[in-house]
């Protein structure tokens, strides 16, 4: 087994390019060293600096290097396209110019993060569930052919590919030389999923791994309450590694079982959060993992 392991600015409460509320760029590379990462996903375009030469100059003086990015858009709107182009050709520009080898894709939420209200059908028809499957591949050419980046699509809360079936439905009907899986354990366990047996029956689509896990109570609070997905991560739904649903022995066990060798991105959403917060807990959680030989 063999996991590199990284960090996030999701794991510095960082959802957004701009947003007063998000711990300053510098104070977030400079943490992330301090915390003993040497490794980051970029989060989202805009945040840090979009002049590369400015931008590998602050990687390199903290020793920081860049495993992926990603972008996120809806992938069954055929008029969405022009956009999921200019996001995916932009990322991937970016990370290829920094040696990274992963583009992570997301398919767009169809409920508003902030009030729950429902923007489009939960699941998708035959047809437009087809166009989906058709803009991932799209984007893995675009990727692969003129980037050389690996796609990974990550399943995702409250978007079209977030319970096992849908899982199971895309790895099916998507090219496994060309579409592989960004697999967030929290999000997986979130929607009633195990991420250990997903990970045994799926680990030759699985290359990079976000690494998270769930409260359990306050899972089962939005769930009952239909309570918005931003306002149930501010109030700590996901949660550090030992302290939540996903039994993080046992999935460090099927690494094992597996031989994995990939990606582990420790991303704990916590937007917003307040500023003294992120680095003591991404301290405590690169220790945890590394006592318990992740990494």
């Amino acid at each position: 087994m063999k996991v590199r392991v990284g960090s996030s600015p999701d794991s510095w409460g960082v959802w957004f390019p701009k947003d007063s509320r998000q711990i300053p760029w510098q104070r977030f590379l400079d943490e992330v060293a301090e915390a003993g990462y040497d490794t980051i996903e970029l989060g989202p375009y805009g945040y840090l600096p979009t002049d590369l030469s400015t931008l590998r100059s602050e990687l390199e003086s903290r020793g920081l290097k860049v495993s992926g990015g990603f972008a996120m858009a809806d992938l069954a709107d055929p008029s969405q396209w022009p956009e999921i182009e200019r996001q995916v050709v932009g990322a991937s520009t970016v990370l290829q110019s920094l040696g990274a080898g992963f583009l992570v894709l997301i398919d767009d939420t169809y409920t508003d993060l902030f009030t729950a209200e429902t923007k489009g059908p939960a699941r998708l028809n035959d047809e437009a569930w087809k166009r989906l499957i058709e803009s991932t591949h799209q984007v893995a050419d675009i990727a692969q052919d003129r980037f050389g980046m690996k796609l990974v699509f990550h399943p995702h809360a409250e978007t079209h590919v977030e319970y096992d079936d849908q899982i199971d439905l895309f790895l099916a009907q998507t090219d496994p030389d060309r579409v592989f899986i960004c697999l967030d354990i929290g999000h997986h366990a979130y929607r009633g999923g195990d991420p250990v047996d997903f990970i045994r029956r799926h680990h030759q689509r699985i290359p990079y791994l976000h690494l998270k896990s769930v409260d359990p109570d306050i899972q089962r609070n939005v769930e009952e309450n239909g309570t918005p997905f931003a306002t149930a991560v501010a109030e700590g739904m996901f949660c550090e590694p030992w302290e939540g649903k996903v039994d993080f022995m046992d999935f460090r066990d099927v690494l094992h079982e597996v031989d994995f060798d990939g990606w582990g991105i420790v991303e704990q959403d916590m937007y917003p959060a307040p500023f003294d917060k992120p680095l003591p807990i991404a301290t405590r959680t690169r220790k945890y993992l590394r006592d318990i030989g992740i990494g």
